[in-house]
């Protein structure tokens, strides 16, 4: 007798799952599941737009079409809050960044006998795909793997080579790891290499953290109208649209707040761009960050003050949080518990939320909603396209 079953929803690490509670590999909502585990297609099983997909680990879920695919985002960010018995006030649109988006990458390289591969790592492998097509990366960015693959062929090591690329207001921003420049031949191979495609800078990390060997002028990075200075390592959204969306849902939530203490700051990404009618107290552990944010505010007169404080260590207690209008935060994927609690326990009214984490981001919601705050606006945002990585922008008030 056979058994079919339907896919009806895509689980949180991409598989397919049936009313049963199957979980099917590369299925998606509408498939039909044999019993032997064949799939036959459904209306939103595409085909995937990349050679690579299903070999690289950098996509999970190209076979899912554009409904399928904001379906998930979706209900990642949802069921996480109804798992917590949030209810949420104003689910706004999700937002999905397109293809040939992504600003930033971690890419690996490996000298051959015949050359070098370089691209992604295998999905739960070592092995490097030698990407030969990328449909997420900005194209600035993928045209450098071609030339960044005979680099390594002339000049890497019998390790891997870490490299990572970030697209600054300048051009690229490369950092290589594990490849050193031994002698003059290779130093100059390299200063040339990045003078030859335009490098913003050009760093080697031999194991002591990246030393700049190139950098015609200051990198920088545009947050709101402020150009940046960009520390190596330094956190940035993954695409420069998913940045805006967040940003819009920020200004909209703090709108007349005469002051916000923007937590988990960063770089200065949402404070530079909404500062204005605003003042921003901007709190940041990562020292380099935290100095880059407080050099652009003083160069360009922000009424942003930049403040060094490990917020897990130490978070702003109860009463320093009463002084301002609105609170923001995104904090890393681990959440912001102990803050949270801080700020469930003081006077704050209004509270913007963006997470990378919907799982960490429930339960530090329940905290605020259990503090008399309410869920007033949600918003899931798939900045990581195809993949299975999901943000939100979140708002509540009391």
């Amino acid at each position: 007798m056979s058994n079919k079953e339907t896919i009806l929803r895509i689980a949180a690490k991409g598989d397919g799952v049936t009313a049963s509670g199957r979980h099917v590999a590369g299925a998606v909502p509408g498939d039909i599941v044999q019993d032997d585990g064949t799939i036959e297609r459904g209306p939103h099983h595409v085909t995937p737009p990349c050679r690579h997909f299903g070999t690289c680990g950098g996509c999970q879920l190209q076979q899912a079409d554009e409904e399928a695919l904001r379906q998930f985002v979706t209900d990642r960010v949802v069921h996480a809050a109804e798992g917590q018995g949030i209810v949420v006030g104003a689910l706004l649109p999700t937002h999905l960044s397109p293809p040939n988006s992504r600003r930033r990458a971690t890419l690996h390289g490996l000298r051959t006998a015949s050359g070098a591969v370089l691209g992604f790592r295998e999905k739960g492998a070592h092995r490097i795909v030698d990407l030969r097509e990328c449909h997420i990366l900005r194209p600035k960015l993928f045209a450098l793997i071609a030339p960044l693959r005979a680099l390594v062929a002339k000049h890497g090591g019998r390790q891997p080579v870490d490299i990572e690329l970030t697209l600054a207001d300048q051009g690229v921003d490369c950092v290589l790891k594990g490849m050193s420049a031994d002698g003059l031949v290779a130093t100059e191979a390299l200063l040339d290499f990045a003078r030859d495609h335009g490098l913003a800078r050009l760093s080697l990390d031999q194991g002591y953290g990246p030393e700049t060997v190139w950098e015609p002028q200051p990198i920088t990075v545009m947050l709101g109208p402020v150009p940046v200075p960009l520390p190596h390592g330094s956190f940035l959204q993954p695409t420069l649209d998913g940045e805006n969306v967040l940003v819009a849902d920020a200004r909209a939530a703090l709108t007349g707040a005469a002051t916000v203490a923007d937590l988990f700051s960063g770089l200065g990404t949402f404070a530079f761009a909404l500062v204005g009618p605003s003042k921003f107290l901007a709190v940041e552990a990562a020292r380099d960050a935290h100095l880059a944010c407080k050099a652009a505010a003083n160069l360009r007169g922000q009424s942003v003050h930049a403040m060094h404080r490990d917020l897990f260590r130490n978070p702003l207690q109860a009463e320093e949080i009463g002084r301002f209008a609105a609170i923001l935060l995104d904090p890393p994927r681990a959440g912001a518990r102990e803050q949270v609690a801080q700020i469930a326990a003081s006077t704050a009214q209004r509270v913007a939320y963006i997470s990378c984490n919907p799982a960490s981001w429930a339960k530090d919601a329940k905290t605020l909603v259990d503090a008399g705050f309410r869920l007033e606006t949600l918003r899931p945002v798939g900045q990581f396209r195809w993949s299975t990585h999901v943000e939100l922008a979140s708002y509540f008030v009391r």
